[in-house]
């Protein structure tokens, strides 16, 4: 039996390298950021498309997997920014949100055998929920087999208190997720992930792992952060460093911002502006710095010798920190491949 993975939306690859390392053959990942191909070919040893799926003609779909593939698996995460509670309200262009639509489509053109979709939880209630619903109904239409759940991450062995949404949906019966690995008791910390690195000051770099890199403080950012302790807010520092609107009734909701990680609990949720201190609870634990690119790669679960970089480049804080922040964690990323490999084992049989 031949089953094949096509990654739509593949980013770096943090999807596509949980089923790499469950062992399934991935075809090839699609996305319109022509950045991430590097990252994503050189860790995955599969192939990169650079194009928007919105542009792709149906001869091109047709071709994205190969022709003898039995069981034909096909995962994606649509951008996720329009459905954050931060974007939530705000003006969205239109091609963004409706990327889950275009997921949407080319599900319904191809007709894979099994589906998996991770994005945000407030997928659900965005626009009323509307587009959530819409996706499963088609999907059910197709007579597809549909199955979601808001999933905690650190019970799947990620060191991070984030949650996001993931969709499982076969044609031969329902297939849900694994149950979960990790008890609160055990779940993985800041400390597992990140503490054998070797301690680097505020803008500096390893001299073994250009990734392992922290953006630079300002003096004023310098005297806040050697004020906060792990867990604590802005209200830890003296007055005259708290700012004006952090003083307004509006940023008390704002606590943690400027804050550092504790290390023996789960990081926050890691975003795209996590190597930034004044974008979250980013500051390390201990150390007088944002975490590091590779920290906070770590934290996503990547393995440390995932390159993200060619050798001799320079790591670019913006572009190394989105393609982080915009990933499935692959621990998380496992759990699906192994729900979807269990599932085969139990409906599909070698050679037919």
């Amino acid at each position: 039996m031949v089953a094949s993975v096509v990654d739509i939306f593949c980013g770096a690859g943090g999807l596509t390298h949980g089923f790499v390392l469950e062992g399934f053959d991935v075809s090839i990942g699609v996305d319109s950021d022509p950045s991430c191909e590097f990252p994503y070919t050189y860790n995955n040893k599969t192939r990169f498309l650079n194009q928007k799926l919105e542009d792709m003609s149906s001869e091109e779909k047709g071709r994205l997997f190969p022709y003898n593939a039995d069981v034909r698996i096909l995962v994606g995460c649509a951008p996720c920014q329009p459905f954050s509670n931060y974007m939530i309200g705000k003006h969205n262009r239109a091609e963004n949100w409706q990327l889950v639509e275009v997921f949407r489509d080319l599900i319904i053109e191809l007709q894979p055998e099994i589906v998996s979709m991770e994005n945000v939880t407030s997928l659900r209630s965005y626009k009323g929920g509307k587009v959530f619903h819409s996706f499963v109904d088609s999907l059910v239409a197709s007579n597809y087999n549909v199955w979601s759940e808001n999933v905690y991450c650190p019970d799947y062995g990620v060191p991070q208190c984030r949650s996001r949404l993931v969709l499982l949906a076969s044609k031969k019966s329902q297939l849900t997720l694994i149950a979960s690995t990790h008890e609160a008791c055990n779940h993985k910390t800041v400390r597992g992930a990140i503490g054998e690195l070797e301690p680097i000051g505020a803008g500096e770099r390893s001299t073994v792992d250009p990734l392992h890199c922290a953006r630079g403080l300002s003096e004023l950012n310098l005297r806040r952060i050697r004020q906060s302790r792990p867990g604590g807010t802005w209200e830890d520092w003296n007055e005259d460093l708290v700012l004006l609107c952090h003083k307004r009734s509006t940023g008390q909701k704002y606590k943690s911002v400027y804050g550092r990680m504790k290390w023996d609990e789960p990081s926050p949720t890691i975003t795209t502006q996590c190597y930034a201190y004044g974008s979250g609870r980013f500051g390390h634990p201990e150390q007088d710095r944002a975490i590091s690119l590779r920290e906070a790669a770590l934290l996503q679960t990547f393995p440390k010798k995932y390159r993200f970089i060619k050798p001799g480049d320079t790591a670019s804080f913006s572009r190394i920190g989105r393609q982080i922040g915009n990933a499935v964690p692959v621990t998380l990323a496992r759990a699906i491949a192994k729900s979807i490999r269990l599932h085969m084992e139990d409906h599909y049989v070698a050679g037919q």
